[in-house]
């Protein structure tokens, strides 16, 4: 075949994929439409089976790892995790819209880290939204924020985010190196986030409020919370060892899950669910089409493109790149798309992941989390203003970028790689 004929199709492939992602049709799971298109390009050689099985193969523990984490993060919801930090956020709030922005930002960022953005924008988001409607507040400051440090807050941990532990895996680096060096560039992006909401929605931030209901009595989840913590800890430990992550994952959802079997609160067709087995499918398929488009002139145009120096301005570029990318062809297949380009020192990785995880924050098709944001607003009947979000990209955006890939340089510069 032809190569402008072979490019022309994966490409055309990845843009229905991606289409379908941003629609979402009722009923039309998104792998529903990637895994044919996949195995399409296989059928006519456009991605060799070998390379398939081989990407499938590589991306496989990844997307295992993605399954528990939904798991442990829904089952903690089930406890009562997120209810309870709700309540925690009324009750700090007193009936203040600044200290519930500051809240939020708190919780959310903390929620991303542990348990990885999906969990800040299925399961936090409505808490929010509730949580002010409970306290008579604007609620767009606030679930803003939600979907802002869904992608964000995700720099801290490679558990955070798909992107990031996809990333991981390219640098060599250990858990606790890798979230050593990546803290001083989390807390100065969500530091750059909450001073652009602060201006951005001051006028919301000035409504009138009264305080939430006593919110004391929320049951505590102390068994689910030392479930996380403890989890967090064997990330870090089977990181160490050699092992991959998934089974501490694994680990905290299945003791979670073994203590609402007993109870019979939970039954292994909503624990399946909870995996989300559809979108873990769509994860592989994705991979395999975008491995096409790779195949087929874009591996090479980001070969050019992407420097190979650690200086602070080839670290800006390789942000900027993997950002322009992650807002053309989603921050998931731009991941697989750039660390393919072969980057040479985890110090590129880091800043690319930094471009992958910032830059969807600049328009909805950049991050598969901020479409399930807005489809949940949407069904609440409070669709995001597609004006607001760009504007509010545009503001937190480039120097979210730009102050997060300098802190990278000062922590690279006294830690080293």
């Amino acid at each position: 075949m032809p190569q402008a004929v072979a490019e022309s199709i994966a490409i055309a492939a990845l843009v229905i994929v991606l289409g379908v992602a941003v629609v979402a049709p009722p009923r039309l799971p998104e792998a529903v439409v990637a895994v044919p298109l996949g195995g399409l390009l296989v059928a006519l050689r456009i991605v060799s089976p070998d390379d398939a099985a081989t990407e499938i193969g590589r991306l496989g523990p990844t997307v295992g790892f993605l399954a528990a984490i939904l798991a442990l993060a829904h089952l903690a919801d089930a406890e009562g995790v997120f209810e309870a930090a709700g309540a925690f956020v009324a009750r700090r709030a007193r009936g203040q819209p600044i200290r519930l922005l500051g809240l939020v930002f708190l919780v959310a960022s903390a929620v991303t880290a542990a348990l990885s953005l999906d969990a800040t924008v299925v399961l936090f988001t409505p808490v929010v939204f509730a949580t002010a409607a409970s306290m008579r507040l604007r609620a767009r400051p606030h679930v803003y924020a939600c979907t802002h440090l869904a992608n964000s807050a995700s720099l801290l941990l490679p558990i955070s985010n798909l992107t990031s532990l996809l990333a991981f895996g390219s640098t060599g680096l250990s858990f606790l190196r890798f979230g050593a060096l990546m803290a001083l560039p989390w807390l100065a992006v969500i530091a750059v986030e909450y001073a652009a909401f602060r201006f951005y929605f001051r006028a919301d931030l000035r409504a009138s409020h009264q305080p939430a209901d006593d919110a004391g009595t929320t049951r505590q989840p102390v068994f689910a919370v030392v479930v996380v913590v403890l989890s967090l800890v064997g990330f870090a430990v089977t990181s160490a060892a050699g092992v991959p992550p998934v089974w501490a994952a694994t680990a905290g959802a299945g003791v979670i899950a073994v203590r609402r079997f007993a109870s019979r609160a939970l039954t292994p067709r909503r624990l399946l669910e909870s995996t989300n087995p559809a979108f873990c499918v769509f994860v592989l398929g994705l991979g395999v089409v975008v491995l096409g488009v790779n195949d087929h002139g874009l591996g090479r145009l980001m070969a050019r493109l992407l420097p190979d120096s650690t200086a602070l301005p080839a670290m800006l570029l390789t942000a900027v790149i993997a950002a322009v990318l992650a807002n053309l062809v989603n921050n998931l297949p731009a991941t697989l798309v750039v660390l393919a380009a072969g980057l040479g020192h985890p110090a590129l990785v880091l800043a690319a992941l930094i471009g992958v995880n910032v830059g969807p924050n600049l328009s909805y098709a950049g991050s598969l989390a901020t479409l399930l944001w807005r489809r949940i607003l949407r069904r609440r009947g409070a669709e995001p203003a597609v004006g607001d979000f760009l504007r509010l990209g545009l503001l937190t955006v480039p120097a979210a970028l730009v102050v997060g890939v300098l802190a990278l340089w000062v922590g690279l510069s006294t830690i080293g790689a």
